[in-house]
């Protein structure tokens, strides 16, 4: 850390010190896997990364205290090196955190406290990378004035108090006004000296699980007032939050495929494999299309479009890797749009679905039945076509054709078949929620 940084900030100037503490010692297991949810990347950073970035580029804070896990040195280090030097440069050394938040907090506290006690201290959590310049001047202004404030917005749905009378099932005791209530976010902002003196009364009587400050400086007897926050300050607890943020740091829409994935240290992912079947009947022509490649034969294929039966039979097996239909649900051969259409677009759609979903495609393997044409001198080229059409390296894609030995409506010539592989790998997080979607419509 920088000399300034050893500094108390704001040491020599007219204005209020302010620092921040960072709270980023929880698991944070929600968002599914074994990554705490503040070292899971969205848009290309750890969510830690981000909300770190967002307050050090604040002119307002000069210093910040993050707190960590003590087993998490390796993922810190690893959003420290995705920050700029100059952001950097505000952060102190970080400390280790408790079981509970509250004593998280309280290791903050007591780690800028050795440090140079700033006036103001903001404490916010870490998986709330959506904080914003706005919202950190109200949240100064507030503390400067007030001396203990939270940020809150209004309530939309109408909130009951209720009594547990068996799992899941509560009589209602009572529904509190809705304009009265406001859902608390953080940043929060007190003066350094009431709320370092507030832990450690609190420490000293034994009182531990406060969810948050606001809620310490009550039971301590400060009155603590709400400013405005930010609806937009979002905090991420479930898996939906963590994808819905990395679409908004993509600056990507749902509907938007989202880049291929690399092999990440910070995602986990699970493992998929889908199967393809496609078959077509031979007809009049002199020619077949396999794998995106135009093959001189004797005969045509009967199709809608152009009867690719290798495109089709992979372009399915990645959908159901995927688990989202198949061919005739995306390009249903009752649309005319589709007569005659190539079948390299149904198979570019299909892996834009998996990127979509920040997903990677490992493998496509295609086996062709066919006693004619012979693909043999074309396998290098269908190669090649399917590797371009996908975005996979060529070493990515197999193909292979065999006979059926004269059996069937293949042995008779009648037609040509081609079955598919397709092994891709999905953020465990997007797993989850295929899986938990799924459920929720078996029980509706």
């Amino acid at each position: 850390m920088s000399d300034q940084a050893a500094r108390p900030p704001g040491q020599g100037s007219g204005r209020k010190s302010v620092a921040a503490v960072v709270v980023a010692a929880g698991k944070g297991l929600r968002v599914g896997g074994d990554l705490p949810k503040q070292y899971r990347r969205v848009g290309g950073r750890a969510v830690l990364t981000r909300t770190l970035a967002a307050l050090a580029q604040s002119p307002r804070i000069a210093r910040i205290q993050p707190v960590i896990a003590p087993d998490a040195q390796d993922f810190y280090r690893e959003c420290l090196a995705d920050l700029e030097p100059a952001q950097r440069e505000k952060l102190a050394e970080p400390v280790p955190g408790g079981a509970t938040r509250q004593q998280s907090v309280a290791a903050g506290l007591e780690g800028l406290a050795r440090l140079g006690a700033p006036d103001l201290v903001l404490v916010h959590d870490a998986a709330r990378p959506f904080v914003d310049e706005a919202l950190i001047a109200r949240a100064v202004a507030a503390g400067s004035e007030h001396g203990a404030s939270v940020p809150g917005i209004a309530v939309s749905d109408t909130i009951k108090l209720v009594e547990e009378i068996a799992p899941g099932i509560g009589r209602v005791h009572e529904t509190p006004a809705r304009e009265n209530l406001r859902a608390v976010q953080t940043p929060q902002s007190f003066r350094f000296g009431l709320l370092l003196d507030a832990h450690r009364r609190a420490v000293a009587e034994g009182r531990d699980g406060f969810t948050d400050d606001g809620a310490l400086a009550e039971w301590a007897g400060l009155p603590v007032v709400v400013f405005e926050g930010d609806a937009r300050n979002r905090k991420i607890t479930q898996a939906a939050d963590l994808i819905e943020a990395d679409r908004a740091f993509s600056g990507r829409s749902f509907s938007e495929p989202a880049p291929a994935i690399s092999d990440d240290p910070m995602t986990t992912y699970v493992t998929r494999l889908g199967t393809g079947f496609d078959v077509h009947a031979f007809t009049e022509g002199d020619h077949v299309w396999l794998g995106g490649v135009k093959i001189p034969a004797d005969r045509g294929v009967l199709a809608h479009s152009d009867g690719d039966v290798a495109l089709h039979a992979l372009t399915d097996a990645l959908l159901g890797a995927i688990a989202d239909g198949d061919i005739g649900t995306h390009f249903p051969p009752s649309d005319e749009k589709w007569r005659g259409a190539a079948s390299d677009q149904f198979l570019a759609h299909a892996c834009e679905l998996v990127r979509a979903r920040g997903g990677k495609i490992d493998h496509l393997d295609i086996t062709v039945l066919a006693e004619a044409p012979r693909i043999g001198q074309h396998r290098e080229a269908i190669r090649a076509r399917i590797a371009e059409i996908a975005g996979v390296p060529l070493s990515s894609v197999s193909i292979k054709a065999t006979t059926t030995e004269k059996l069937g409506f293949v042995g008779r010539a009648e037609g040509l078949a081609a079955q598919a592989a397709a092994t891709v790998r999905l953020p465990e997080v997007c797993a989850e929620l295929e899986t938990e979607a799924e459920t929720n419509e078996r029980r509706s």
